[in-house]
């Protein structure tokens, strides 16, 4: 696993404006942070230029800041990688001072650290979630590519509190999923569809 910097560069994989693609705030206007580091290493990862912190730059948290402040967005989205091999609290205390909503998106594996709005919680069978992220989650989402991923879903449902909004989202690369999430949700009425709509946009 890569050396984790901890200090108040953090390596950046890309920073972009767009909208939100995916779960409760999709088409919201976003600015994403995407940070660098993943040890989750899902097969169909669609981001795996990001699992490495060796190939990007560190970024100085007080430009990444003056990034989301000029981009006026809804909300800052701080994503990865796995955001969370990072100490989170120096970055979101920044870009809340400037007022701004942060929301993370976050299979979960480390410890939990930051000041969020919005809490996307995406566990993965892989690296499983460590226990500090269940009592800050508002929502729920897991990716289905098959039958066991629904168990998978519902037992990290059952960490999570009550009022957390619960999606199931296909694996882009397995058709047959989509039909699994369907009629999980048309059985299970506390379950939601996420789409991947930037997808379907053709944007970031």
């Amino acid at each position: 696993m890569d050396q984790v910097n901890h200090s108040h560069h953090l390596p950046i994989v890309e920073t972009f404006h767009s909208v939100q693609g995916e779960g409760t705030w999709m088409g919201s206007n976003a600015f994403f942070i995407r940070l660098a580091g993943c040890d989750v290493s899902c097969p169909w990862c669609d981001t795996k230029i990001s699992w490495s912190t060796k190939h990007h730059p560190q970024i100085a948290i007080a430009d990444l800041v003056t990034e989301a402040v000029n981009a006026k967005p809804a909300m800052v989205v701080i994503t990865g990688g796995e955001p969370l091999m990072h100490d989170l609290t120096v970055l979101t205390q920044a870009l809340k001072a400037e007022g701004l909503r942060v929301h993370l998106e976050t299979s979960g594996s480390h410890p939990f650290s930051g000041t969020f709005d919005w809490v996307t919680f995406s566990p993965k069978t892989f690296k499983p979630p460590h226990t500090s992220i269940y009592e800050q989650v508002h929502e729920l989402k897991v990716v289905v590519k098959e039958q066991s991923d629904l168990v998978w879903a519902e037992q990290n449902a059952a960490q999570v509190a009550a009022h957390v909004v619960k999606y199931l989202q296909s694996e882009w690369e397995t058709p047959s999923s989509k039909d699994l999430v369907m009629q999980y949700v048309l059985h299970h009425a506390d379950w939601r569809i996420s789409m991947q709509t930037h997808k379907l946009l053709g944007v970031r």
